[in-house]
């Protein structure tokens, strides 16, 4: 595998006579910056990891980085900004390897469901049965039944607090639903209804449903739901994650999955300016097909850097709590039941063959190690085919793995795109699905990069809270926002300040083509950084969690917060 744990790209040396603004050399004349920011605790993220003081820029690219004195020398003119950062934290803009864009902007308007009680939840959807009146859709997401100690809820319980109105909650990995008997009558869900492929439809002892839908039978009940899709709505979902992100410092996302309409209303949002976080999109399996046949190929940083269209998501299995990972052998807590695979080998082969012949980047979400397993053989015998020689395939959570598929897989070019997160939060359910073999393979960061490999990290949110330094304290911890178990939980798999701070950067920009432009604060790159409250490198650990960002700029533009300037 063709990387570097200590770095990925060095763009140009820290300091030299001339510099690279959008490719191009430019020396004394004309480097003269927009602005300097000095007296800083700066992280460049170079191959190096160097720390210096000072930032200089031009246009929306970083045009200098060093020590004040340096970077006021040779880059201060009559008309440059100057910043005083007072000592304070600056960091690469940080990169989210993996969030669902637009289902980030519909959780903040949906009722929060989000890991609360099931009486607080029932009361919720009641209210809203009132607000709304009868017939529409109560649509949300959030659900985590192992906080109540429970089995999954039953339809009902929902029945009981909102009979004439359709209700799907789909439980907070997303990978099953709880509906409503109203809703399973508008889908068309019987007794009789045959499980579909790669999904199914839960049922009691006696046959009856029982009101959970597991996978793909979730998209029977999701095709019926009348809910606003308009270009207009569309677009304000995008804006509202947009500001919410920007928030946090995040200033590049991949995007899980989208549709070919998502993608034309966010061509018309970037051209005009209206969302400021650089996008990564990837087609939703499916939609790859009707893309493509419309005549376009895989885009790369349009609208200045803006947007990306050059990867497709396929699912491959489930999620371990909704008990559809698909594994090897039988879950420990469910008899003879390894989840739901959802392609055939052949299929997988025909599927990753048409994209990757595109030109498209495979990203393919994985949790359990069957599936994992299916997807490196499978896909990397279309990379040998296709003789791909920087395919950069990704496999999205790779959360259970058998040690011989870790091996197989970093060695071959994939590259895991983990949410640390989601190790602390179903450390209270894991081991009971899995045992107390497999869960020493799973969720294993450090076995990953000790063989060579690199982990593009993001939070999955609205799964996960969308704050990627509480994502960076669960990779450096392995404790959850409680600061539980003391010491972390199977705390030989914990990553180190340095590569977690990687791994939402630079290895992140690594993985969606992009390590030339973004991910360290080198010449030449996009002026993407967040001026935060405290050090993350060396603050006390559990302290990382609280971290919040003070300013956010991209393109050099503030987006978010201010910098106090004189």
């Amino acid at each position: 595998m063709l990387m570097v744990l200590a770095g990925l790209v060095a763009v140009a040396p820290l300091s030299s006579s001339s510099t690279k603004i959008n490719g191009n050399e430019h020396s004394g004349a004309d480097r003269k910056a927009d602005a300097v920011y000095v007296n800083g605790n700066v992280y460049t993220v170079d191959s190096a990891f160097s720390r210096v003081s000072a930032i200089a820029v031009k246009g929306d690219r970083i045009c200098w980085v060093g020590s004040d004195n340096e970077v006021l020398q040779n880059c201060k003119g009559e008309e440059t900004k100057m910043i005083d950062l007072g000592g304070k934290t600056l960091i690469p803009g940080i990169i989210e390897s993996h969030l669902h864009y637009q289902m980030l902007g519909e959780m903040i308007e949906r009722i929060d469901i989000y890991q609360k009680p099931k009486r607080e939840i029932l009361e919720k959807v009641r209210d809203e049965a009132k607000r709304l009146g009868p017939g529409k859709w109560i649509v949300s997401m959030g659900w985590n039944n192992e906080l109540w100690n429970e089995s999954f809820p039953t339809r009902k319980e929902l029945d009981a607090v909102a009979p004439e109105n359709p209700v799907v909650l789909s439980r907070v990995d997303g990978h099953s639903a709880w509906c409503n008997s109203l809703a399973l009558q508008l889908a068309g869900i019987n007794q009789e209804t045959p499980n579909p492929q790669g999904g199914e439809i839960l049922r009691k002892d006696d046959g009856s449903l029982w009101g959970m839908l597991i996978d793909t039978a979730m998209d029977m009940v999701m095709a019926v739901v009348t809910d606003d899709r308009s270009d207009e709505r569309v677009r304000h979902l995008y804006s509202l994650a947009d500001q919410s992100v920007i928030a946090y410092g995040i200033t590049s996302l991949v995007d899980a999955g989208a549709t070919c309409d998502d993608i034309r209303i966010l061509k018309k949002a970037y051209a005009a300016g209206a969302l400021h976080v650089r996008a990564y999109e990837m087609l939703s399996e499916g939609e790859d097909t009707i893309y493509i046949r419309a005549g376009n190929k895989p885009e790369q940083d349009m609208f200045n850097g803006k947007l990306s269209v050059r990867a497709v998501k396929l699912y491959s299995d489930g999620s371990l709590g909704s008990r559809s990972a698909w594994l090897l052998e039988n879950y420990s807590d469910r008899e003879n039941h390894k989840g739901n695979g959802r392609w055939t080998d052949g299929e997988m082969y025909r599927i990753a063959g048409r994209v990757a012949g595109e030109g498209f980047q495979m990203a393919t979400h994985a949790i359990g190690d069957a599936a994992v397993r299916q997807v490196v053989h499978v896909q990397k015998r279309v990379i040998d085919e296709l003789g791909i020689k920087d395919h950069r395939f990704r496999i999205e959570h790779f959360q259970i793995v058998n040690p011989e598929d870790i091996h197989y897989a970093i060695s071959n070019g994939f590259i895991p795109s983990m949410q640390p997160a989601h190790a602390t939060s179903d450390m209270n359910m894991a081991e009971d699905r899995l045992g107390k073999e497999r869960i020493l393979t799973s969720y294993a960061w450090r076995t990953v990069l000790d063989k060579g490999g690199i982990i593009a990290g993001g939070s999955d949110a609205p799964v996960e809270a969308v704050n990627p330094f509480r994502s960076i304290y669960a990779a450096v911890s392995r404790k959850d926002m409680n600061g539980q178990p003391s010491g972390g939980w199977y705390p030989d798999e914990k990553m180190s300040r340095e590569e977690a701070l990687r791994s939402f950067t630079i290895w992140g920009a690594y993985a969606m083509f992009a390590e030339q432009t973004r991910g360290s604060l080198e010449k030449g790159k996009y002026a993407d950084f967040v001026v935060i409250d405290r050090d993350i490198l060396s603050c006390d650990e559990d302290e990382i969690k609280d971290t919040k960002a003070l300013a956010t700029l991209i393109g050099g533009q503030v987006v978010y917060g201010n910098l106090n300037e004189p």
